[in-house]
């Protein structure tokens, strides 16, 4: 149907002439209420934003000398915030000569990683930036 007749239909009809695949050739139109097609749109825009989760990070600092009931604590806050879907940002934080001790600060890392391995995976090995020691978990799919 010619663009003419197409307009005169739409406007006899008192709807609107959108052109829905401009690529397709001919280009494919449609009479429709055009107001109504954007409420639409935007009514599933909406509703399909609902259904997405935001993953926030959360951060857990710790020393290299950390005691155990200190480590404990941020293994249970670690798997909180794994088991709500977030992510886990350990930091390992460095004062004055400490650094030397990396290896240390490693192992404890991969330590915190093994106690969470059930609910979170590591997204992020340990590695050093600057006067910290960064690994990132990231909660498994199935949690």
């Amino acid at each position: 149907m010619s663009l003419r007749e197409a307009l005169a239909l739409a406007q006899e009809r008192h709807l609107d002439l959108v052109e829905i695949s401009p690529t397709a050739r001919p280009p494919v139109c449609r009479l429709m209420d055009y107001g109504k097609y954007k409420y639409e749109q935007a009514k599933r825009e909406r509703e399909s934003r609902k259904k997405q989760k935001v993953v926030n990070v959360k951060e857990l600092k710790m020393r290299p000398n950390i005691e155990d009931h200190d480590f404990d604590v941020k293994v249970r806050n670690a798997r909180r915030f794994l088991d709500e879907g977030d992510k886990v940002k350990c930091t390992m934080v460095f004062r004055g000569r400490e650094i030397v001790h990396a290896s240390l600060a490693q192992e404890t890392l991969r330590k915190l990683a093994e106690l969470v391995s059930d609910v979170g995976a590591v997204e992020r090995m340990p590695k050093v930036e600057g006067r910290a020691m960064i690994m990132i978990l990231a909660p498994k799919k199935g949690a």
